[in-house]
């Protein structure tokens, strides 16, 4: 059985690195058709100005230099993370958990039951422990795209292959392709929120195609997590 991981590993094979508006709306009662009460009407040109709406800013996006600078800029300055994580495999399975980051070089993902997996990077391995099935298989971790985690220092241009930038009202969407990862080429999607420019989801393309999204919820980058959590254990 294949099974993804939130850096599109498998457990046979390293493969690469892993919010509704409501709008309300009221009608004023009618006036009673024998009402004593007479309002005084309202100035035309007052009630025009006060009914004017303001102009709406036009939508200005990103170029892909001030984007792939501000993705640099959010990844160099985040030295801790603690966030729920939701992850879709590429078989279409969901799985959850809290993922936790202290830079440099550590990390682990603690997924919820009934998953029976953590992935944990000690600062130089990074390992993938089954308890259902007791293994751990351990790789170093610039075999995988945990980098863009985990470095202390982030070059995207540098590091990686540009492929593409796109920039809309509701996401900053930047493509990168990693040819120096175990299992070869992997493309990763990094998609980041345009009004405070944290990374809210990436989507992984292994070498053999198969994706993995991991969105991130609720994130804190002020708690420092627990040492012991990056101890790797068999």
């Amino acid at each position: 059985m294949r099974l993804g991981l939130p850096f599109g590993l498998t457990l046979s094979l390293a493969l690469c690195f892993a919010c509704a508006n409501a709008a309300s709306s009221f009608a004023a009662a009618p006036e009673p058709l024998h009402s004593k009460a007479v309002s005084k009407p309202a100035s035309p040109h007052r009630s025009a100005q006060q009914a004017k709406p303001e102009p709406a800013k036009p939508f200005v996006p990103l170029t892909p230099a001030e984007a792939i600078q501000k993705a640099d800029n959010y990844f160099n300055r985040t030295k801790t993370m603690i966030a729920d994580f939701v992850q879709i495999g590429a078989d279409g399975r969901r799985s959850e958990g809290k993922v936790f980051v202290e830079k440099p070089g550590r990390l682990r993902f603690e997924y919820a039951a009934p998953a029976t997996l953590d992935v944990i990077a000690d600062g130089t391995t990074v390992a993938v422990i089954d308890h259902k099935v007791g293994s751990i298989q351990q790789y170093f971790i610039w075999q995988t795209p945990l980098k863009f985690l985990l470095k202390d220092h982030i070059d995207l241009a540098k590091d990686t292959k540009v492929l593409n930038v796109t920039s809309d009202p509701d996401e900053v969407a930047i493509l990168v392709e990693d040819q120096r990862v175990f299992g070869g080429t992997s493309r990763i999607k990094l998609i980041f929120d345009p009004a405070t420019f944290t990374l809210k989801q990436w989507q992984v393309t292994d070498p053999q195609g198969y994706e993995t999204l991991v969105s991130l919820f609720n994130q804190d980058f002020t708690t420092v997590p627990n040492p012991a959590f990056f101890q790797i254990y068999k």
